[in-house]
């Protein structure tokens, strides 16, 4: 009834899910820095997750520890596990999981994936999916997370519909306050959950992301910022105190750089200064 990807790109780890079931990512995604990341689902054992990081971090690889965790329940024919540890990713799909259903896996020295499904309207939904990661392997693990997520929906995903997506990754020095924690988002009731969840994702980088495109605030920019500003009553002397002081209540206190402005900044203050 889900299909996911678990994947890792450098030191950085997370899982993109989907399904026709309410809040998928209540249940399937978990990730821990330094460990790895893992995606329990079908008839989803939720130990799994707390369980299986607890191993990777004893040091057992990603296929030893899926066949611990499996290898102790009874129930494993209908489950379905994704795990991706530090050196070695693997995907099991018990015989009894509702057809179509399936995984595949693949990796080198730094990077890492395990793809899975179930009830999917056919094998095109994961093999969408791999393609999706490989051809987008210049993107950081987030972006390259979601572009597999959305393959893997245009090729039909879960055959029954769509309802809910998530994604869920961890990187060192990434985050709000730099917690760790790349992204933490969740669709839990919606028609087009995988779209839904592409929308949050934008915003999320937009709030969330560090700076990009830096602009140095000097010239015509500097006046025109100058002018935006005080039409949102931040007339300061300092222009950069001004900035802070509008894009800390407008939350994007995380894309704040001394040495400018970053553009996506920018053209947010250009929407609120002329609205």
């Amino acid at each position: 009834m889900t299909f996911s990807i678990v994947a890792r790109s450098g030191n950085a780890y997370g899982v993109a899910v989907a399904s026709k079931f309410i809040a998928v990512g209540s249940v399937v995604p978990a990730a821990r820095l330094g460990v790895g990341a893992i995606a329990t689902q079908a008839m989803a054992k939720v130990s799994y997750a707390a369980d299986g990081l607890a191993l990777l971090s004893e040091g057992l690889s990603a296929a030893e520890t899926a066949v611990r965790l499996t290898s102790l329940d009874e129930g494993r024919d209908d489950r379905q596990l994704g795990v991706v540890g530090v050196k070695d990713q693997t995907s099991f799909t018990g015989p009894g999981c509702m057809d179509w259903a399936g995984g595949m896996t693949g990796g080198d020295a730094d990077s890492g994936y395990a793809i899975q499904g179930n009830i999917l309207v056919g094998e095109r939904v994961v093999l969408d999916m791999e393609r999706a990661w490989l051809d987008n392997r210049q993107l950081p693990l987030a972006p390259r997370l979601m572009q597999a997520l959305l393959a893997g929906d245009r090729a039909g995903g879960d055959k029954r519909g769509r309802q809910s997506a998530a994604l869920y990754a961890v990187a060192p020095e990434t985050g709000y306050d730099h917690c760790g924690i790349l992204a933490d988002l969740r669709v839990d009731d919606h028609p087009d959950a995988p779209q839904e969840l592409a929308r949050l994702f934008d915003l999320h980088d937009v709030y969330f992301g560090p700076p990009g495109t830096v602009l140095p605030l000097e010239g015509p920019l500097a006046d025109e910022v100058r002018r935006h500003l005080t039409v949102l009553g931040r007339s300061h002397a300092d222009l950069h105190d001004a900035l802070e002081d509008w894009a800390g209540e407008a939350n994007f206190e995380m894309r704040m750089t001394p040495d400018g402005i970053d553009s996506r900044v920018l053209q947010a203050l250009r929407e609120a200064g002329s609205a």
